[in-house]
């Protein structure tokens, strides 16, 4: 694992990145005075409520509260990991992502292994077209009703015969023989190194961002096994990538759905007619990493499988894995195949269009839960609905808290004849409703640090007003007090990079909220800063304010020291004057 990127490089970053050039080259956007408007990429909406301010640096969607920097947006927009943003903004900049100067673990550059399957991949594909012996896999392409267009698209090669084609071309030395053994493209055997892909179609592996990462093989002729994946290596894990998500996510930006098939040849012959949102696992079964991945990228999953015993049993499989990330907001389903079908041969019978429509006759995952489990089951007696609810429940107790999983309990009452309340488990507590369209007012503290996120000169006011305020117990004291120094460092910093500075921060989420608050809706520089230098002064005065009564606090006035009792006789005496002067 890489050490932490220092924050002085983010702070670099972001300042010579343009957020508006960023988000621009994904979205339409047009200017609206100062900033820039555009209907949000993250929801559904008719009228653009998705901002993106150039002095901030920072985007803000009024509609579904989206918001964040330039690194934010990647993440969101591009399904891109932390790490993986700032690599890609500074590839936008030039600039290197350097290594932290006390790192927790700095691991190898693995760029070279990149550049080598990069170059792999490139080989195999000249020889699909230029090799002798190619033929024969144009031929199996041709049968399968593949199109030199497809085959392009994701980058189909040929693997030669024999078991030195990389190996005299990429492995002259044996530093370079080191790199194709880690990156899994030759294999060793008694100390002799040989091509690990020969005589097989070759299907490359991409990343999330279209980097080759390995390779599947498809033998030609009758030689074992039939299929052959890159084994693990430092780049590539097949519990974690799936086949066709680059290109998917490249024909379709704004992916709805995606449909889970089982090989890679099914993916490419459904994109072949037009059906591009299918991935596939890669020679294992679907992992909760898996699942993750893709429930973070679209609102429904669909997984397709083969009718059969060994079909089914994959299936549920996958439900028993998909039920700790069942919600109930995104839909998971189940299209189980005819007899002696996949999605290859469906595609090709049926066209785009009917099999469009059995995807949307998929089972529901209550529907294929429900239905497995009562057909092991005689429902007619008491004892079956037993055996059936006392397993229903084991699996329905996997999934997480909310209406859905109360909605399952339910329908397990109905089917095995049981009052609902004895099957939902213990209730949970309701949250206190809002009033809608009164939204709570923030603490000062909370005031003090909207301002100071969204106008980050008004640092230097905080230094005009007594600090008394840096001794308050309430919470939230010592992020301002941070924030301030941060600013007192760093003074060129904008909202965008001030808030990156706190991303590794527990509180990050809440100070993201915090800097869109309503609360700062229609304010400018001046007022902000009124509002800023009196949100301190209230708080020092508070402070000053608990300081004073904190010794009257006691139990008993005999424990009252002199000092305490003179200032009581003090305060008494100065308000019966008060009281004299008014009568």
């Amino acid at each position: 694992m890489a050490g932490r990127i220092p924050p002085e490089f983010i702070d670099e970053l972001l300042a010579r990145t343009d957020i508006v050039e960023l988000i621009g080259s994904r979205i339409q956007l047009r200017k609206a005075g100062k900033d820039y408007q555009a209907r949000c990429p993250f929801h559904e909406e008719r009228t653009p409520s998705f901002t993106v301010s150039p002095d901030k640096q920072f985007y803000h969607c009024f509609g579904c509260g989206a918001h964040g920097s330039a690194i934010g947006f990647l993440m969101e927009h591009d399904h891109l990991a932390f790490r993986e943003a700032v690599e890609e903004l500074a590839q936008r900049v030039a600039l290197e992502v350097p290594a932290s100067g006390q790192p927790v673990s700095v691991g190898p550059d693995h760029a070279p292994l990149y550049r080598l399957l990069e170059q792999a991949a490139g080989l195999y594909r000249r020889q699909l077209r230029e090799h002798a012996q190619a033929s024969r896999a144009v031929s199996y392409l041709k049968d399968r009703g593949l199109s030199g267009e497809i085959a392009a698209r994701y980058g189909l090669g040929f693997a030669p015969p024999g078991g030195d084609f990389l190996l005299s071309r990429l492995g002259v030395n044996q530093d370079q023989r080191g790199q194709l053994l880690r990156c899994g493209l030759v294999a060793e055997q008694d100390g002799r190194h040989f091509d690990r892909f020969r005589d097989r179609i070759v299907f490359p592996i991409r990343d999330r961002r279209g980097r080759v990462i390995g390779f599947g093989g498809r033998v030609l002729g009758d030689g074992k096994p039939k299929y052959l994946n890159s084994p693990e290596t430092p780049l590539f894990h097949k519990g974690r990538e799936l086949y066709g998500l680059f290109e998917a996510q490249q024909a379709e930006p704004k992916l709805a759905s995606l449909l889970v098939v089982e090989g890679y040849l099914d993916v490419i012959a459904l994109a072949q007619f037009g059906i591009t949102n299918a991935v596939a696992t890669l020679g294992t079964a679907t992992s909760s990493e898996h699942l993750q991945q893709l429930l973070r990228r679209v609102q429904q999953l669909v997984f397709c499988f083969d009718g059969d015993t060994a079909g089914r049993a994959a299936a549920w499989k996958a439900l028993e894995t998909a039920l700790p990330l069942a919600t109930g907001q995104q839909s998971l389903r189940f299209l189980f195949l005819p007899d002696g079908e996949d999605p290859d041969s469906l595609v090709r019978r049926e066209g785009a269009e009917g099999f469009g429509e059995l995807v949307k006759g998929a089972q529901p995952l209550s529907e294929f839960l429900f239905d497995h489990l009562s057909a092991q089951e005689d429902m007619t007696s008491l004892d079956g609905r037993a055996k059936f609810s006392h397993r229903a429940k084991t699996l329905l107790d996997r999934l997480p808290p909310g209406v859905y999983r109360d909605l399952l309990f339910k329908r397990l009452a109905d089917l095995a004849g049981l009052p609902t309340h004895s099957s939902a488990g213990p209730t949970r507590a309701r949250r206190p409703r809002l009033q809608p369209g009164r939204p709570l007012r923030l603490s000062l503290i909370a005031q003090a640090i909207a301002l100071l996120l969204n106008y980050p000169e008004l640092a230097a006011e905080a230094t005009q007003v007594d600090e008394d305020w840096r001794r308050s117990q309430s919470p939230g004291v010592d992020i301002l007090a941070q924030l301030l120094e941060n600013l007192t460092v760093y003074s060129s910093m904008n909202k965008a990079t001030l808030l990156e500075r706190w991303r590794d921060h527990p509180h990050f989420a809440y100070l993201q909220r915090l800097s869109v608050d309503p609360f700062l809706r229609d304010m400018d520089a001046e007022s902000a800063a009124a509002e800023f230098t009196g949100a301190l002064r209230r708080l020092s005065a508070e402070v000053r304010k608990e300081e004073r009564r904190r010794p009257f606090n006691q139990r008993s006035t005999s424990d009252w020291s002199p000092e305490v009792r003179d200032q009581v006789r003090r305060e008494a005496e100065a308000a019966r004057v008060r009281r004299d002067s008014s009568e």
